[in-house]
């Protein structure tokens, strides 16, 4: 080989090694762009990122962009002719590394600017200002109060990972035993799509509930409107559609009717309609297919929850979605069933952020969740948390007054004093000690200390002879709303008593508050006071919340005295297709004989959600509710 080949053979490969040299170059500076320290603190700062995820890929192309210096010295660059480099000489290495010196000296200069610039554009996101448009604004900027009402770590504030039940599931059970449930109800639904055609649509990823791939496509039936900010909270309701309101007069038909097929067959229609499918989860809770029931609300969540108005955030909790507007009804009545799905499988934890929820929606509180958020928070362990939320939630410090705070509070200070104790920790001496809630709590409902004894049961012969004081005797206040009240309490909490160290607990304080009356009489006369200025009214103020469904039980009836009553799916889009496909305008057909009805759909119609209890007077809402319990005692 000639001298000269040598030469131009050895020229290619420097220059090669350079072209690829200036390649990965290029690329470092890329890398270093993209994860710069300016697009890292806006990716952390805002905490809505999570419901525009549409979004990221064009955010961190604008991150890109937006980069000084490098990035637009790296986008203009142009490549050297051909001709040049072939006569060029070969750099030398101590040049690479100069301009490699150079390049990272202009990329550390391009990110010490971009860390001056973060901490002002973090302080300015937290206020919810714009970084754009406050050195230009002309108009007045929001109340600072609000964001900062906002910003405030609320006592009902939702964490969403303990919305997810199968975490909690993996925590008790282990994930061994939970893969396995999968993959058995898996090869169900597998076999449930069998034979028609599979879903190959986008299931959206909800916070709420984790969707089934087989369920159907969202249809858009629903909507949020946004209504108003005032005081610190977004007021929202929920919209429907044109199609959804002919699902519902179909539904109203059928509901005008009791024809349960004829509301199966509105679901063949409109898979996500709310009201239909709470009523179905309802029969197969009847028919004990507690899985199908779980199931129906899930897809009841999933529709409402695909509704969602971008600035709704409830997990935050400034937001009121209130319960007078009936298109917000649904949404109360599926997270109520949901939370007590859940507490039925054990998921303590995952049940009390649904409870939060729910209060955290509307502050009237219209499904009663206070009155069941301290057996959650005693069942999943939050005993701190429980204090705090009864000191910090209203600033007049009342929650106490009610029956199952005075009761819960004496518990969670007991535990809390166990926890004491075993980290041999000093005792918190500013709080009252158990003893003393315990002594407070029977003093100011004594009534709750026999209902307790009946429903727990407590057979020993110490409680006999407790029952026989004056003060224990009687079961009932007299207080229309305070005995209801503690009817709920006792049907919701009375497993915890089963527990020998709290059955002492409650021994030990009726035996002191006996003590007590003895030598001071007048203190029953105080507490009769206190009770009756905190409930002072003469009527039921929550006669709406009946004690069923705060209880365990759940009235089931065998499948088979149902099996006429349901046709089948294919039957049910027969016999109510013209129902589900009502006109505009069309007015629900005549209604049958009752006559030549089946005896048990007249029985059924008791046990379904139309039933309107708060249309009824009073005393037929009490009625009805001694009839259901079962207390002949029960007089509201």
């Amino acid at each position: 080989m000639s001298a000269r080949l040598l030469k131009k053979v050895l020229k290619e490969q420097e220059l090669q090694k350079q072209h690829v040299i200036e390649q990965e170059e290029e690329e470092e500076l890329n890398d270093g762009e993209s994860e710069s320290p300016d697009s890292g603190a806006r990716s952390s700062k805002n905490p809505f990122d999570l419901l525009n995820e549409g979004d990221e890929a064009d955010e961190d192309n604008a991150d890109k962009v937006d980069v000084p210096g490098v990035a637009d010295e790296a986008l203009t660059r142009k490549p050297e002719p051909p001709s040049l480099k072939s006569t060029a000489n070969v750099a030398s290495a101590s040049n690479n590394k100069s301009k490699k010196k150079k390049k990272k000296k202009s990329k550390e200069g391009a990110s010490s600017t971009d860390n001056h610039e973060t901490p002002l554009d973090v302080t300015l996101d937290t206020l919810s200002l714009d970084f754009n448009s406050s050195s230009h604004q002309s108009g007045p900027s929001k109340p600072i109060s609000e964001n900062i009402k906002q910003s405030t770590p609320s006592i009902v504030l939702v964490d969403p990972k303990y919305l997810n039940v199968e975490n909690e599931l993996r925590r008790i059970f282990g994930s061994k035993v939970v893969k396995s449930f999968e993959k058995s109800n898996q090869s169900s639904s597998s076999r449930q799509v069998r034979g028609g055609r599979r879903g190959t649509h986008h299931i959206r990823k909800t916070v709420l509930i984790s969707p089934s791939d087989h369920w159907p496509r969202w249809d858009g039936s629903l909507s949020m409107e946004f209504l108003e900010s005032k005081d610190g909270y977004h007021y929202f309701r929920y919209a429907h559609s044109s199609s959804y309101e002919q699902a519902q007069r179909a539904f109203e038909a059928a509901q005008a009717i009791h024809d349960l097929n004829g509301v199966a067959s509105v679901l063949l229609y409109h898979p996500y309609h709310l009201d239909s499918l709470i009523t179905m989860a309802d029969y197969f809770k009847f028919v004990g297919e507690h899985q199908m029931s779980s199931d129906a609300i899930a897809k009841c969540l999933y529709a409402l929850e695909c509704a969602w108005h971008p600035m709704f955030t409830p997990l935050q909790g400034n937001c009121q979605l209130k319960f007078s507007h009936d298109s917000n009804k649904p949404l109360f009545k599926a997270l109520f069933t949901h939370m007590k799905n859940m507490d039925r499988r054990g998921c303590h934890r995952s049940a009390l952020e649904v409870c939060k929820l729910l209060l955290a929606l509307d502050s009237d509180d219209p499904m009663g969740a206070m009155f069941c958020l301290d057996y959650f928070a005693l069942r999943a362990g939050e005993y701190a948390w429980l204090e705090r939320f009864s000191e910090d939630y209203r600033s007049d410090n009342s929650l106490w007054l009610f029956p199952n705070f005075s009761y819960s509070l004496a518990v969670c200070r007991f535990y809390l004093e166990q926890e004491e104790s075993s980290h041999i920790t000093s005792v918190d001496t500013t709080k009252a000690s158990s003893v003393d809630l315990m002594n407070q709590a029977l003093m100011l409902h004594p009534s709750v200390l026999k209902k307790l004894v009946a429903k727990v049961p407590l057979k020993d012969q110490a409680w006999t002879n407790i029952l026989k004081n004056s003060f224990f005797h009687s079961d009932q206040m007299g207080i229309p709303s305070l005995d209801h009240l503690i009817n709920i309490y006792v049907e919701r909490n009375y497993l915890i008593w089963r527990l020998p160290d709290l059955q002492k607990l409650l021994r030990n304080g009726a035996f002191l508050v006996i003590q007590t009356l003895e030598h001071n009489k007048s203190d029953a006369k105080n507490w009769a006071c206190v009770r009756k200025e905190a409930f002072s009214s003469d009527k039921n103020e929550y006669g709406h919340l009946l004690v069923q469904d705060f209880s365990d039980t759940v009235q089931t009836l065998p499948p088979d005295n149902l099996q006429n009553f349901m046709v089948d799916m294919r039957e049910a889009a027969q016999i109510g297709g013209q129902v589900a496909n009502l006109p505009a305008g069309g007015h629900a057909p005549v209604p049958r004989d009752v006559a030549n009805r089946n005896p048990l759909a007249v029985l059924f119609e008791s046990l379904l959600p139309w039933v309107n209890y708060g249309a009824a007077e009073d005393g037929m809402v009490d009625e009805n509710q001694v009839n259901r319990q079962g207390q002949d005692n029960e007089d509201l």
